[in-house]
């Protein structure tokens, strides 16, 4: 018995040196540069020619180095090279390919030639695939699946290379865009552009239906769009003139591919051992995934050949003052390590984070009054009991917005006439946006005047940018127009009191919707009770998502609830959501609302390939004009992104475009442990407490057990 006492006394005090009993990282990585983060759910692709959500750009942005990228300071959003050495040159030409002087109309131009030139001397990451034997072979370009056995991952393999990037990489990558085995989202899209892509795309798929097994070398294809110069350029012709070409040249699907990392992957018995690029990407950017457990953890670590960026030297006034120049010309990244930590809760989540052991988090419904504060002017900031902790808020308007579509195509809402656009303008004033981001999204959005988010060319400020069908400008701010004017305009289209003046029945919209869950029944309720403020019975169907989809392709609808995320930050993004040509019913575009104005789809044409200048603002005004008198969507609302972090992680600013933030992130790892030890020092009284019990009953165990032997020996 005395040596079970002595052993758990041993083992508290060796407890007792200060650490912390709670902490998920393995002691070693205390003191070190280690930026620690969250996954919600496994990315499903992290193959740059598949990848496109969120989620998986959170991982790409970080391991691929495209040529251009957003500068991480300057708003509004700017494009500036990454992985070029400077931002492409840009020739036109006519339709013999003549060139054309930089100020042809945009009808002469029938070619537009982007010449690249990336910066010499970038270096792919450490991987299996660049190994070379004492001859200068590649070591591991002929394996057979025996060889595989103990292999789980590319850091398995004995050996690893490197090589320079060259420009007949990017090429190689553009390539793969048409690959018929690989399912690339833009490649509808791309095909419309890049010259050949689509008879690229069909020599492809011939060659493979002719030897199925047959690995494509893409090398023995020509692709006439494409071309590379020399080592360091290379050069790509779209057909027309589309400017927003160099915002796709910021993504991950024209960053560099080596063609080694290809051939490696489709080796036989790789694809088993999940051994291919959708799982273990091969980058030139500034880190490598080397580790990738999706239902634990993901880790990048710095790619030790990446030398080719620093912090940027300028940005946006007050930057300097918030510290955000403090790193200047620094070398990226500035963290060796990023640790992805899967959380499928929040809750858990959000005591890791108040304990320190996450750097930065987002904020849920359920945490938004513990974390922040929000003044009768609508200021946000961190709450008394953040604060304490050193937490500050960064907030941004997402380049987002969430709206509300009336379908054209039915004829009670959608259509030309004045009775329908009353009815949809009456349904824009009663509806309170301003009333639901404060309810349902805790204030966190802006209620929108437009498709155009902040942050976007086109949006106005102030008294020039509001929606003057739905707000008055009072005060110096917008003012949504009163229910009685809601009214007026419903019986100046024919239902006062919300009856049809024809047929004498209520007048009855119906909204479909996804929105079937639980949580979704006090929106829904909300939503009635908008429409009852003047007198229309609302009635939501609600449905699953494929079904939802079908209804919308068929135009089997009244009004929908719908998103978009800009693909890039240019008004045209967002504006041709409502282009005549880009209908969803007859042209299977993007306008869901099948919205058709022959004025705006003239100046949509007219608009889309300018440049940013005050000759591009003025065409969008007038279209902005249009699609506010005619009310095709309720104009929603634009989220807001909230984000916290610790004391101890600099240079944090939103920017809701690049996804490559983190290089730019520095991590304050000692004052980190400081604050990690004093937030989880262990309560020890309990375990003394229960200790103590513990010894009082040996010693009563130990009496009455002397007792009875004492008993038996007399």
């Amino acid at each position: 018995m005395k040596y079970l006492v002595s052993f758990i006394l041993l083992t508290l005090l060796a407890a007792c040196d200060g650490g912390q009993w709670n902490n998920p990282y393995p002691a070693e990585d205390a003191g070190r540069a280690i930026l620690y983060s969250v996954f919600t759910e496994r990315p499903k692709h992290l193959d740059p020619a598949q990848a496109y959500s969120e989620n998986e750009y959170a991982i790409l942005a970080s391991v691929y180095a495209p040529p251009l990228q957003y500068h991480y300071l300057k708003r509004p959003y700017q494009l500036v090279p990454l992985s070029a050495s400077a931002m492409p040159q840009i020739a036109y030409q006519d339709a013999r390919h003549a060139p054309l002087p930089e100020d042809a109309a945009v009808d002469k131009i029938a070619y537009s030639v982007y010449e690249i030139h990336i910066k010499p001397g970038q270096r792919y990451q450490p991987h299996p695939a660049f190994a070379r034997d004492a001859k200068g072979r590649l070591e591991y370009d002929h394996l057979r699946p025996s060889q595989l056995h103990d292999i789980h991952a590319p850091g398995d393999f004995a050996h690893s290379g490197t090589r320079v990037v060259t420009a007949a990489d990017y090429v190689n990558q553009i390539k793969r865009l048409a690959h018929p085995q690989l399912h690339t989202p833009i490649y509808s899209v791309m095909s419309e552009y890049i010259v050949g892509l689509k008879d690229y795309a069909a020599a492809l798929q011939q060659a493979l239906h002719k030897n199925p097994d047959h690995f494509l070398d893409l090398d023995a294809y020509p692709l006439s769009g494409v071309e590379v110069v020399d080592d360091t350029t290379y050069r790509i012709t779209i057909r027309g003139k589309y400017p927003q070409f160099a915002y796709w040249l910021a993504m991950p699907f024209f960053a560099p591919m080596p063609p080694e990392a290809v051939r490696f992957y489709e080796q036989p018995g790789m694809k088993e051992l999940n051994l291919t690029l959708d799982w273990w990407p091969v980058g030139s950017g500034p880190y490598f995934l080397s580790e990738n457990d999706p239902n634990r953890r993901m880790v990048l670590s710095r790619n030790p050949y990446y030398d080719s960026e620093r912090y940027p030297e300028q940005g946006e006034a007050g930057d300097a003052a918030a510290g955000l120049l403090a790193d200047a010309r620094a070398p990226l990244p500035l963290t060796d390590r990023v640790v992805f930590t899967l959380e499928k809760e929040t809750i858990p989540y959000w005591n890791k984070f108040l304990q320190g052991y996450y750097d930065a988090s987002g904020i849920s419904s359920d945490s938004f009054d513990q974390a922040v504060q929000v003044s009768v002017s609508g200021q946000s900031s961190v709450s008394d009991e953040m604060r304490e902790q050193g937490i500050t808020l960064s907030t941004s308007v997402a380049t987002s917005t969430m709206y509300t579509g009336f379908n054209w195509l039915d004829p009670v809402v959608g259509g030309n006439s004045q009775r329908a656009r009353k009815l949809r303008q009456a349904i824009s004033i009663a509806v309170d946006f301003e009333e639901f981001v404060s309810i349902f999204a805790n204030g966190r959005g802006i209620s929108a005047q437009s498709p155009i988010p902040p942050g976007i060319f086109g949006y106005r400020e102030g008294e020039a940018g509001i929606n003057p069908v739905v707000y008055d400008w009072i005060g110096g701010q917008a003012v949504r127009k009163s229910v009685d004017h809601a009214k007026r305009l419903l019986a100046e289209a024919g239902y006062p009191g919300g009856i049809d003046e024809k047929t004498r029945q209520p007048l009855v919209i119906n909204l479909d919707t996804t929105a079937n869950g639980v949580g979704n029944k006090s929106r829904l309720d909300w939503l009635r009770k908008q429409f009852a403020k003047i007198n229309v019975q609302l009635v939501v169907r609600s449905t699953d998502y494929n079904r939802f989809q079908d209804k919308i392709r068929r135009g089997d609808t009244q009004m929908f609830y719908f998103g978009w995320n800009a693909d890039y930050p240019d008004p045209e993004n967002f504006l041709f959501l409502l282009h005549g040509a880009q209908a969803k019913v007859a042209k299977g575009g993007e306008n869901a609302a099948n919205y058709s104005n022959p004025d705006y789809d003239r100046l949509f044409d007219q608009m889309k390939n300018m440049e940013n200048s005050p000759a591009r603002q003025a065409i969008i005004d007038k279209m902005l004009e249009i699609v506010r008198n005619d009310s095709p969507w309720l104009w929603g609302y634009h989220p807001k992104n909230y984000v916290l972090q610790h004391a101890w992680l600099h240079n944090v600013k939103p920017n809701v475009m690049a996804n490559n933030q983190i290089k730019y992130w520095r991590v304050g790892a000692a004052p980190r442990d400081r604050l990690r030890a004093l937030w989880n020092k262990p309560a020890l009284w309990p375990i003394w407490s229960g200790l103590g019990v513990l010894m009082l009953f040996f010693v009563w165990m130990w009496r009455v057990l002397r007792q009875r032997e004492q008993r038996r020996a007399s």
